[in-house]
């Protein structure tokens, strides 16, 4: 019988999941363009210490993991891939259904990552719309994105212009201009959606 203890803020990880979450706070790191410096005023860690987590040195407590991530805009969960363990061999090159990383937001739209990992140029990322589901305010940010509509309806607005987007119609726009989406219908939508430079 096996029992699913819930660490303490203390507890320390293994030296194997040290190096991966050292390298998975880097490449976030990166993608949100921010700093050793930057991060270190986030979350209240010196740079040394951030400097050495990311090259496996260190191993961080759960604690200072959550002041990391918050720090980084993601939950904990971020840093552990979900479902099934990552087999070795597909090392950075493939992501399989039952191993994606999920972030979930407030107003019922959950991002799948289908990337490998954030250090290429590309993300790939699969976003699920409940019924109703709205990514709220027009915001901008650097780079491009582009998506194809899998399933559902999605209401897209970029600039002063409105589009009503059904299954297997795709999209692509400079993410400078102002966006925002939205569910309209009544069923999940899902969208795979490609934005570079890395968000996430």
């Amino acid at each position: 019988m096996t029992t699913n203890a819930v660490p303490t803020l203390q507890a320390e990880l293994t030296d194997e999941s040290a190096l991966w979450i050292g390298t998975e706070v880097k490449n976030l790191r990166k993608a949100r363009g921010y700093s050793l410096q930057v991060l270190s005023e986030r979350c209240g860690k010196s740079i040394s210490y951030l400097s050495q987590l990311e090259r496996g040195v260190s191993r961080p407590t759960i604690g200072a993991l959550q002041e990391i991530a918050r720090a980084l805009d993601v939950q904990i969960s971020w840093f552990f891939p979900q479902g099934l363990p990552v087999d070795p061999s597909d090392d950075g090159i493939v992501v399989r259904a039952e191993s994606r990383r999920r972030l979930s937001f407030a107003g019922g739209i959950a991002d799948y990552l289908l990337s490998p990992n954030l250090s290429g140029q590309l993300e790939l990322v699969m976003c699920v719309l409940e019924p109703g589901a709205d990514s709220g305010e027009a915001y901008v940010h650097r780079g491009e994105e582009a998506g194809l509509v899998v399933r559902g309806t999605m209401e897209l607005w970029v600039g002063d212009k409105y589009f009503l987007l059904n299954a297997g119609d795709s999209f692509s726009f400079a993410s400078t201009q102002l966006h925002r989406y939205r569910n309209p219908g009544l069923i999940n939508t899902e969208v795979v959606w490609a934005i570079t430079p890395p968000t996430y």
